[in-house]
Parts: structure tokens; C-alpha cells; sequence
């Protein structure tokens, strides 16, 4: 059960073809990251487009208890008046982080260099998931961090006092280890340096320089390396948030698969390092057409023509893509399952650790519904039924993810019989206009009781 809803079945009958706009929500990782560099700057930050599911009221309410002024003004209109950098007071309270490992692992990064205290928790499913691989570099800095067996939450995290910056070569490539060790380095003396092999969602370093941060990325032998001055006064600034790639992938999959389907989808960020889903749609023979290229907020975006696209044909993902798009390897499951030949998936371990093994999750649905898949611990290989030929007829246990729960969800509109998922209310937590935005387009989604 989430911390946020009781259980919520919901089923998706065959739907008639998608039709219209789909205006999804501003940018998941975007709208964490204005709150939390917003709350570190010295004056008042304002942001148009925030994402207001349940992750980001989250990461607001944190900002809040670390001493922050967060303000909503309108729909996606808030504002944050920040205390600067290290000026954190320690929290009186638990922070609830509820179901957001990108807020927690932010969050602990953000105020691991000031000296308080503060302690984590989440609901059921972010309970489960590792800190250890954001609390092993920031105890690098100085900072102690006491939780459950395994390095889990609820966990206590100790601020490093007088921390020093570090230098850290990312073992695994993850934006959020990345992004925690970056904001550690905010409030610590010296550089901070930051070395990933393979390139990871780069937010944190255009909103760093945004804010004001003094910061260098080049590319080396290593790979990218990452260069943070600490201790900068951070300027507060007007923050954009374009609309979320990976909220913006489940209309783009749905008419893909729905026969006769032709939607827009406005507004959607085309930051390279986001982008790896419509790259491989559309070597699959996607009909995706990307138009009035721009920027916003800083940020490259969009609109995209979708049209339905029954010729679609499997492929091999490159592994070195699944930093681009390691969110999106549920919904292309099932795009997958609607095509022709076999799409494979290698180097995706990380899904594994994500809200739920998500690897297992849509092996086990797309299973369920008649798909035949092949999966290894860093693999998972989905066999196509061609267009309109999943079975269906099955209900998927969505283990408390959201994306999990919209991948079947999305199955069940193009499949020959109905597909349910045992619980839509995590939905909530990223995309809480899902059901609304999706029958406004044509779906059929009931609540099923």
C-alpha cells in the first residue's frame, strides 16, 4: 500500500483510436531539482510548470522543514525564498520522502555538508530501495548516515562539519548519486570533482550554472568529469520547467499502438540525455515527427506529431543508451510486445533497484497477458506479437510503481481482451493527470472493483 492511497484496481479496455493534445506535466527531475536549488539560493526563486504529483509535494514539504519559504501561487506556480547555501536548519520532524528516490537522494546530497541531523523515511516500496550507493561518497565528505540492515530507510543522516570537497569516479552510471554528491559539494571547501564513464541526465549541472554555480564538465580519458567550486552564493531565478519525457512517453506509446491514432504532444524536452526512448522508437519504425524545435527554461524541447505505427519491428537496444532512458524500459516493453521480431534489452541491472524489480514486474505482466520473454539479471528480452496481437486478459501486480502500474495500463488499450493493475494509486506520485489526460484522448480506463 502506498503512504499516499489505498489500493486502487484499474482496468484498460481496447480503445478506440487516440485522438487530440496531450499536455502531460512538467519534467519529474527538473521540478525536484528548482525546489532544492531554489531552497540553497539567497532570495526568491520562481517556478512556472512544476510538476505537482506526489514526489515533488514531497521534496516541497522537505524544503519546508529544512527552513525554506515554498510557496504555491497557481497550478504550477510556486515560489521559493531560499536560506543559502549550508543554511539548512536541522528538520523537527521525520522526512517523508514517500515514494521518490530521486527526493531522498537529492535531498540527503543537499544537506550532508551542513552540520544537523536529519532523519529519512518513505512509504513501503522506497523502504526497500539502497541508500548506500548515495551515503558511501557523502560519507566521503565527512557525513555518518545510520539505517536498516542493507543500507535502508528509515536512515539518520549526520552533516559533515568543515567537509572538504572530493573527488568520485561513479561506479554505476546514476544522475542521482551524481546529482547528491554535486550538492554535497555546494557547502564544502575546495572542488568537488565528479567522474562518470558514461553520461547521465545532466539537470544538476545546467540548473548549477544557472543558479550560479562555478562549474566545468569535460570529457577526458575518464569520461566526463565534473568540476564544482564550493561554497558559491547561489542567485535566485526564474526556473521553466519543460514538460517530462518520461510522463510524455506513455501518450506517445499508446497511439503508437492503438490503431488509428494521431496525437500532438507539446512541449516535450529534448535534452540529449533524456532522449533515448524516441531515439529507439523510432529505429523501430515509429511514426513520431518532432516539431518547433526550441529551448525553454534552458532546456531543449518540442512537440511531437505520434501516429499510429503498425509495421514496428524489434531491435537491439545499445546498452550504452540506458542511461537516456532507464525510466522508459517499462512502456517500451510494451511497445515491444506490439511489434514484430524480438527487441532486447541489455545492460538494464539498474531497473532492478528502481521502485520495484522492474525487470521481474514486466516480466511477469507481459507473461500474464501471453507475451514470451527471456530475462537475466541485466537483461530482459521481450518476443513481438506484431500489432494488436497481445492477448491480454490478465491483471498485473504493480508492486507500489507508478510506472509499472501506466505500462499495463497502456497494454490493456491496444491488447485483444482487457488488462488491470492491482493498484493505479501510485500513479499519483509522478503523473497525476494520467487518467484524465488519457481519456480525454480516447481511452477507456474504470476503476475495477
Amino acid at each position: 500500500m502506498s503512504a499516499h492511497a489505498t489500493p486502487t484496481p484499474m482496468i484498460a479496455h481496447k480503445s478506440a483510436p487516440l485522438k487530440g493534445e496531450a499536455l502531460v506535466p512538467g519534467d519529474k527531475s527538473i521540478s525536484h531539482r528548482a525546489l532544492i536549488f531554489g531552497a540553497m539560493a539567497v532570495g526568491a526563486t520562481k517556478i512556472t510548470g512544476l510538476l505537482e504529483g506526489q514526489d515533488v509535494l514531497d521534496t516541497a514539504r522537505a524544503m519546508r522543514a529544512f527552513g525554506a519559504e515554498v510557496t504555491q501561487h497557481g497550478q504550477g506556480a510556486w515560489s521559493v525564498r531560499g536560506v543559502g547555501v549550508g543554511g539548512f536548519s536541522e528538520p523537527a520532524d521525520v522526512i517523508d520522502c514517500g515514494n521518490s528516490g530521486t527526493g531522498v537522494r537529492l535531498i540527503m546530497g543537499a544537506m550532508a555538508t551542513t552540520p544537523i541531523t536529519a532523519t529519512f523515511t518513505g512509504d513501503a516500496s522506497l523502504r526497500k530501495r539502497p541508500m548506500g550507493r548515495v551515503t558511501d561518497p557523502l560519507a566521503l565528505f565527512g557525513t555518518a548516515a545510520y539505517g536498516r540492515t542493507g543500507g535502508r530507510l528509515p536512515m539518520t543522516v549526520v552533516g559533515a562539519k568543515n567537509a572538504v570537497g572530493v573527488r568520485y569516479a561513479l561506479p554505476v552510471a546514476s544522475a542521482q548519486v551524481k546529482s547528491a554528491v554535486l550538492l554535497a559539494g555546494l557547502a564544502a571547501r575546495g572542488e568537488t570533482v565528479v567522474i562518470e564513464r558514461e553520461p547521465t541526465r545532466d539537470h544538476s549541472e545546467r540548473m548549477l550554472l544557472g543558479f550560479g554555480a562555478q562549474l566545468d564538465v569535460a570529457k577526458t580519458g575518464e569520461g566526463h568529469v565534473i568540476t564544482l567550486i564550493g561554497q558559491p552564493e547561489l542567485k535566485p531565478q526564474t526556473v521553466a520547467v519543460p514538460r517530462d519525457p518520461s510522463s510524455a512517453a506513455f501518450p506517445t506509446c499508446a497511439a503508437l499502438i492503438v490503431e488509428g491514432s494521431d496525437i500532438t504532444v507539446p512541449g516535450v524536452s529534448q535534452n540529449l540525455t533524456r532522449n533515448g526512448l524516441y531515439i529507439t522508437l523510432v529505429e523501430m519504425g515509429a511514426d513520431i515527427e518532432f516539431m518547433n524545435p526550441r529551448s525553454e527554461g534552458g532546456e531543449p524541447v518540442a512537440d511531437l506529431r505520434v501516429r499510429f505505427s503498425g509495421e514496428m519491428t524489434g531491435i537491439e537496444v545499445p546498452p550504452e543508451r540506458a542511461p537516456s532512458m532507464i525510466d522508459e524500459y517499462p512502456i517500451l516493453s510494451i511497445v515491444a510486445a506490439f511489434s514484430t521480431g524480438k527487441t532486447v534489452m541489455r545492460g538494464v541491472k539498474e531497473l532492478r533497484v528502481k521502485e520495484s524489480d522492474r525487470i521481474d514486474a514486466m516480466a511477469r505482466g507481459l507473461e500474464a497477458c501471453g507475451v514470451r520473454i527471456e530475462e537475466d539479471e541485466d537483461t530482459l528480452i521481450v518476443h513481438g506479437t506484431g500489432a494488436g496481437g497481445v492477448p491480454g486478459g490478465a491483471r498485473a501486480a504493480v508492486h507500489l510503481d507508478h510506472r509499472i502500474a501506466m505500462s499495463f495500463l497502456i497494454c490493456g488499450m491496444a491488447a485483444k481482451a482487457p488488462v488491470s493493475v492491482d493498484d493505479a494509486s501510485p500513479i499519483a506520485t509522478s503523473f497525476p493527470i494520467f487518467t484524465p489526460l488519457m481519456t480525454a484522448l480516447g481511452a477507456t480506463l474504470r476503476d475495477d472493483i
